[in-house]
């Protein structure tokens, strides 16, 4: 049987960009366990702006599944929707029967094949650190971020006066906003040089559409989704699963001098500011259901008790990345379940061949988590699990 599975990246998540794919590990990963029992499988990824909005997202996830996946006869096999983060919205929007996309409904007709939603760390009931990204600084923050998160994937590292800047703008120390636009401005124009003129031309339009259009982080907010919530509902027949993680609390909050790199330090430190914004509980719009039985034990069973409602993976809060049945949930960072963790070895600049081998993990937001390949072995043996029980 074959399965086509639909990857769709988050917040600040591409599809493919300076060379760099963003799901390489759960592309590689996915596919291998599905071959591994017998199964043909297809993967596409979804080229969307992570910032866009999550309407404008779920349109483009919907008609490449369209052009892509051969039709509605269900002897094409099942298809299966993946997404990390925000992706996990556009998921559930396309899949909800509730919802009108502005497409006919014979590119939607591929839903009747559809077995499986699986979300990643997704914000089903928004995240404070989207309510930070609207701010003036918060807007110039996220550029920053985008481009770190690029630069740091694709080379292990970024200099480091830009991730100062970041994490004194997260720590609300700006006696100077037009100081710290001009080194936010100055430091995101520098980070292009590190890259050749055909990727750094990739990249400077990447970050110019993420000034131009951050509908999803007006979305993300709590208040948002909390009608979000309202107006989305599951498909009947289709699989909902979710995996959750959160960063250690001791090590988010007091930043213990565990690294001696400097650019890990400043890495653990911008994870830092992170955390602290995302920690942030409103009791109105607390980023959380009412937890099922079943998923509150799991939970308590992985960490030892219920998380509080502070925990997060430096951008989601955990009790918002839960939607469905929780399959998957462990000490990690909003990157480290893509596969981007710390691996044993120095970072080094990758080449091609290098990458069609076996692409290393690099971790550039450092959370102390201990997330390794066990840890990522087991959340994609999961979501597997998962999938074909869907397709069954």
């Amino acid at each position: 049987m074959r399965h086509t599975v639909y990857l769709s990246p988050g917040m600040f998540g591409f599809g493919r960009l300076a060379s760099y794919d963003y799901f390489t590990h759960v592309q590689r990963e996915l596919s291998a366990r599905m071959r591994a029992r017998g199964m043909e499988v297809v993967t596409h990824v979804t080229h969307v702006l992570p910032t866009a909005s999550i309407r404008r997202r779920a349109l483009t996830l919907a008609e490449l599944v369209a052009d892509t996946c051969g039709g509605s006869d269900p002897s094409l096999g099942p298809i299966h929707l993946v997404g990390h983060s925000t992706g996990g919205l556009d998921a559930r929007l396309v899949a909800s029967p509730t919802v009108a996309l502005a497409l006919p409904l014979e590119k939607l007709a591929w839903r009747a094949r559809l077995a499986s939603v699986t979300t990643m760390n997704a914000p089903h009931f928004g995240t404070p650190l989207a309510t930070f990204f609207t701010t003036a600084s918060g807007q110039r923050a996220l550029r920053a971020l985008s481009v770190l998160t690029v630069l740091g994937l694709s080379f292990g590292s970024a200099p480091l006066a830009i991730a100062r800047a970041l994490v004194a703008t997260f720590r609300g120390v700006d006696r100077s906003l037009g100081l710290k636009i001009e080194i936010f401005d100055r430091a995101t124009h520098s980070l292009m040089g590190l890259l050749d003129g055909v990727r750094s031309g990739e990249v400077r339009e990447y970050v110019k559409e993420i000034g131009q259009d951050q509908g999803a982080m007006v979305q993300l907010m709590p208040e948002a989704m909390d009608l979000f919530v309202a107006g989305i509902e599951d498909r009947p027949g289709v699989l909902y699963q979710s995996t959750v993680s959160m960063a250690p609390p001791v090590f988010a909050r007091a930043r213990p001098p565990l690294v001696r790199h400097p650019w890990t330090a400043a890495s653990a430190a911008v994870f830092g500011a992170l955390y602290a914004v995302t920690s942030q509980v409103d009791p109105r719009y607390p980023c959380a259901a009412v937890t099922s039985t079943e998923n509150e034990r799991a939970l308590a069973q992985v960490f030892g008790r219920l998380p509080e409602a502070s925990a997060n993976d430096g951008v989601v809060p955990i009790g918002s990345q839960i939607w469905g049945r929780l399959v998957w949930a462990g000490l990690g960072d909003h990157l480290d379940v893509l596969g981007h963790f710390y691996d044993a070895g120095p970072p080094k600049l990758r080449t091609q061949h290098a990458l069609s081998v076996e692409p290393p993990h690099v971790d550039w937001l450092f959370s102390g988590s201990g997330f390794g390949r066990r840890q990522f072995a087991s959340l994609m043996d999961a979501i597997t699990d998962g999938m074909m029980a869907g397709a069954r």
